[in-house]
């Protein structure tokens, strides 16, 4: 098993930046892929990045790209998310997720799921 447990969620200014964190332990980093997602009220969680073990191959939805940069730190057990530049439209649930596959998808087809952090952007 592996517990992941996001943060730094929290209220920003449209045009600020914001770090959201996502610790993983237990078995830790048996994924290849580490992915954040979100979601909305009354809309499907949709994907935002996924980043490989590695750190070699990143992934993002169209409507993140050049704002927002997904990294790894596996010494530490760590994935990030810098979000520049947050909209008003980027408000969700923000959900870290690990797979064990090393075929990145953009699905919701990940092993182990955290328990989400709130993002609120003020316009």
């Amino acid at each position: 098993q592996v517990q992941l447990v996001e943060s730094g969620g929290g209220l920003v200014q449209a045009g600020d930046s914001l770090r959201l964190s996502c610790a993983a332990s237990g078995r830790t980093f048996s994924g290849n892929v580490m992915g954040w997602f979100r979601q909305v009220p009354k809309k499907e969680r949709e994907f935002v990045a996924a980043i490989s073990r590695t750190g070699s191959r990143t992934y993002y939805t169209d409507s993140v790209k050049g704002r927002f940069t997904i990294s790894t730190d596996n010494a530490k057990n760590m994935v990030y998310l810098r979000m520049n530049s947050p909209k008003p439209e980027d408000t969700a649930v923000y959900y870290c997720a690990v797979r064990n596959s090393p075929v990145v998808v953009r699905t919701q087809e990940y092993d182990y799921w955290g328990q989400g952090t709130q993002v609120t952007v003020s316009s």
